[in-house]
């Protein structure tokens, strides 16, 4: 599906306080099945707006320390009146002065895409926050653009655009935009365009604010009778650093964090409490989004820690639990305001252009969820599971056999979300974003304050032996820690590679929420530092050691990183650095290797070990497949590349005269007479070696075949009907073939949707994947 083309909007005068800004009108692309074009709009005049005074402390950089004050009187003072054309973008007024705004004109353009607002509240709000992640596709906006809100009714709001990543062109790719939606009645829902503007881009101000106000929030931790604390408003009180998310007119958020330590000042070695604290100015509340971590990569002693958990916020317990069990290198994360609870918009996202940007695979949007499907999820979405250190609807054990749910490019629960836009489909894909935390793959540097990385640690694993993690560089020993003595370090909760769920890709797509952001990068750093340093060339990265499924979900794991970090996190470049590495070996090893086999898979150590060692597994095959037809839609040119040649592997199952495609979908395919044998080098052979003499001797898909299979006539083997059959598992695979402009990709999709058996993908749509 390409993004079709609408037409411009008449240009919008419209009053606002500040300066100009770029008047670009180029047209701006939106999804085929966006909202209908609305008519151009009458000029709208909006009132004049009071200016938000800009805090003495406003930070230039992401990280900036806080002055010390003695007192709430000398903050107040240290705040300066703003000056007379400060540019905004909303109506927000600053805590102890008001100023009258000048007027200036901006235009309105083009409608980039839309969302829809919910109140879900059973009664009205007169003003009501909104902040929510999107992406966009390549050319449809720049940074130096603004964007105003349209309501339905031709009412427009200021929205303010914290843009986090580009693309190579320049153009967004990911920003977090807020606004504030006035007047909503009791469960009404609007549609609000996303307009392209020249609107002057607003200041932000900076955490003293928060004390201004009275802002109080801070954790608490009791074990074995001790009494560890972290306070917000202390680090920001005593002047420590902070970094900033989102800056302007409608929302500001800073991240502080700290030890927890005890009332003599001893801190706690492993135990953090992290506080990213959103304000919304206009009406002086703030979401207090809480986690504690227990995730020092190098701190001596790891271990579990039990103890009494508490969370407060304004003097008020907010959150508590006895007997917590923390697992080593995991945390947990709750969400809550202060000043009173903002949290009754919900937004539905417009799917047709998410996906049309292809930051998402092309999910079949004519697929219908059924409400039984969206019961059946809320059903289970209780008890301890869906407290911290459960894991939700996931599977505690991921090496477990199989396939479920939450198996795929997104999980079964997220592609639903995506599909419906349903709410209950959406608080499971972002709780099952926050519980991700729970599983020991969290491995916090203390030099950097982030996840740790491979470019700085290349002999770091959990693998091996500790020589092995000798840094010929350094001359330092790259191996994590070891439990402490006597501790316990076990868990209910068991990690891979080869069943990894996408837990927090799409979550940060839709909030823009920093905890997604992180909870992406330590799994895509974990499924790198996860194997042996030798075995994946240390800095390198490799990923072909490992089973191909694990290849396969490490991948798109690593290219969602690369692709969605912002531009001014240090990671990027180096996830962007592992992945290039990764797809240079595959490309060098296959697409570019005339020795390569002609079937198209991945023919590793790791991967031909079916049957004697014959064999692979095409359905992972497929998985590695599909998962490089998304790196290749996120614009990785290694992919794209390793796609032409990696993509035959599914089509010349399912059109090869030499194969049936009634067992297009096999369990296994042997591509070798022995382990020492070389490659065949037709599909006939390897059918032959594959399948009984009984069923080569029957008429494809004839009546005499599906009565020897025990299916109906025109039934694929493997599950045909199952959402996570093996014809299931190929069909993302075959999709991404289409999109390669392959050879015969059109006639085996042709083939493959021609198959009389087919599964509800309803109940759950994780292989609901189309050609575009």
């Amino acid at each position: 599906m390409r993004i079709a083309a609408i037409a411009a909007f008449g240009t919008t005068l419209v009053a606002c306080g500040g300066g100009g800004g770029s008047s670009s009108t180029a047209s701006v692309a939106t999804s085929s099945t966006a909202a209908p074009v609305a008519p151009a709009a009458a000029p709208v005049t909006a009132a004049p707006a009071p200016v938000a005074a800009p805090d003495a402390s406003a930070p230039v950089a992401n990280t900036t320390a806080v002055p010390a004050e003695t007192s709430l009187a000398a903050l107040a003072a240290a705040t300066p009146a703003a000056p007379a054309a400060a540019p905004v973008s909303a109506s927000v007024a600053p805590a102890n002065t008001t100023t009258a705004a000048t007027t200036t004109a901006y235009s309105v353009f083009n409608m980039v895409t839309d969302v829809r607002v919910q109140n879900t509240s059973a009664t009205a709000q007169a003003a009501l926050p909104v902040t929510f992640g999107q992406v966009f596709a390549v050319g449809d906006l720049l940074p130096s653009d603004s964007l105003v809100g349209r309501f339905d009714n031709g009412s427009t709001i200021s929205l303010q655009l914290d843009v986090k990543a580009t693309h190579p062109d320049g153009s967004v790719r990911h920003a977090v935009v807020s606004g504030m939606v006035e007047n909503m009645a009791a469960n009404e829902t609007r549609t609000l365009s996303l307009m392209k503007s020249n609107a002057p881009h607003s200041t932000g101000m900076g955490p003293k604010t928060l004390l201004i106000n009275g802002f109080s929030s801070s954790v608490h931790a009791t074990i074995n009778g001790v009494r560890y604390n972290a306070s917000a408003d202390d680090i920001i009180k005593k002047g420590g650093a902070y970094q900033t998310w989102l800056a302007g007119a409608v929302a500001n958020e800073w991240h502080v964090s700290a030890p927890l330590t005890t009332a003599d000042g001893v801190a706690h070695p492993h135990l953090t409490a992290r506080f990213a604290i959103r304000w919304y100015d206009a009406i002086k509340k703030a979401r207090v989004d809480v986690t504690v971590e227990n995730a020092w990569a190098y701190e001596a002693n790891p271990q579990n820690f039990t103890y009494d958990a508490e969370v407060m916020v304004r003097g008020e317990v907010v959150y508590s639990k006895s007997a917590m069990t923390q697992y080593h290198h995991t945390r947990w994360r709750k969400t809550f305001w202060w000043g009173g609870d903002a949290s009754q918009a919900y937004v539905k996202h417009n799917t047709g252009y998410l996906i049309a940007s292809r930051a998402l695979p092309n999910y079949d949007q004519s697929v219908v969820v059924p409400e039984s499907t969206f019961t059946e999820l809320k059903s289970k979405w209780t008890g301890a599971a869906i407290e911290p250190m459960g894991v939700g609807l996931a599977n505690p054990y991921m090496p477990s056999t199989g396939g479920r749910n939450e198996i795929g490019l997104l999980p079964g629960w997220a592609a639903t979300y995506l599909l419906s836009m349903d709410k209950r489909a959406k608080d499971i894909t972002l709780g099952s974003g926050d519980l991700a935390g729970s599983w020991s793959t969290h491995y916090r540097d203390k030099n950097t304050g982030r996840p740790v990385s491979l470019m700085d640690y290349p002999y770091m694993t959990i693998l091996g032996i500790t020589t092995d993690t000798r840094n010929p560089t350094t001359k330092q020993l790259e191996a994590f820690p070891k439990c402490a003595v006597g501790a316990s370090c076990s868990t209910p909760n068991t990690h891979d590679t080869s069943h990894q769920p996408g837990f927090a890709y799409l979550p940060y797509l839709v909030t823009g929420d920093y905890y997604y952001l992180e909870e992406l990068q330590f799994w895509a750093m974990y499924d790198v530092f996860a194997s042996n340093p030798g075995y994946r060339k240390n800095i390198l990265g490799l990923l072909e050691p490992d089973q191909v499924r694990g290849q396969a979900w490490s991948l798109r794991t690593l290219a969602q990183a690369a692709y969605i970090t912002p531009d001014d996190d240090r990671l990027k470049s180096h996830f962007a650095r592992v992945l290039t590495s990764n797809l240079d070996w595959y490309n060098t090893e296959y697409t570019d290797n005339p020795a390569a086999n002609v079937f198209g898979v991945i023919a590793t150590k790791s991967a031909v070990i079916y049957n004697n060692r014959r064999g692979i597994a095409p359905w992972q095959d497929d998985f590695f497949t599909a998962a490089i037809g998304h790196a290749a839609e996120l614009g990785f040119a290694g992919a794209k590349k390793l796609l032409t040649w990696k993509a035959k592997a599914p089509v010349i199952r399912m059109a090869d005269p030499g194969n049936c495609w009634i067992d297009g979908a096999l369990y296994s395919m042997n591509i070798r007479d022995s382990e020492t044998s070389p490659y065949y080098t037709t599909m006939a052979e390897a059918s032959k070696a594959s399948q009984t003499a009984t069923f080569q001797s029957l008429a494809c898909g004839s009546a005499e075949m599906a009565a020897f299979l025990k299916l109906k006539v025109g039934e694929m083997t493997g599950y045909s009907s199952s959402i996570a059959g093996y014809p299931s598992n190929m069909q993302p695979a075959l999709a991404y073939s289409v999109d390669a402009r392959l050879p015969n990709g059109s006639k085996a999709w042709a083939q493959f949707m021609a198959r009389t058996v087919k599964p509800n993908y309803g109940l759950s749509p994780q292989f609901a994947i189309v050609p575009r």
